[in-house]
């Protein structure tokens, strides 16, 4: 867990970092509030948790969805894959020394 957790953290801040900034101020703001009795700062970092998570799955409703067949492109020509290619010679020319 120790070493899965930090990893999580690094590849969701690079993707968006605002929105982890804002999700991590709010838990750390929930967990300060719930450990002092601070009641108002609690529920100040849950909900701005809460708001940015919310914020993040609607994003996540509205991505359009992948084509389900990916368009294939060929450069080449059908028939061209069934014949066989031509060999290549590689002919030196001899220079006449002078």
């Amino acid at each position: 867990m120790n070493v899965l957790l930090p990893r999580f953290i690094k590849s969701s801040y690079r993707k968006e970092p605002l929105i982890t900034v804002l999700i991590t101020m709010g838990v750390v703001d929930a967990l300060i509030g719930g450990l002092n009795d601070s009641w108002s700062l609690f529920g100040f970092g849950v909900c701005a948790a809460g708001l940015t998570l919310s914020y993040k799955w609607w994003r996540v409703l509205q991505r359009r969805p992948f084509p389900e067949e990916p368009v294939i492109q060929h450069y080449l020509p059908s028939r061209s894959s069934n014949s066989a290619l031509p060999t290549l010679n590689s002919y030196k020319k001899n220079s006449p020394k002078t």
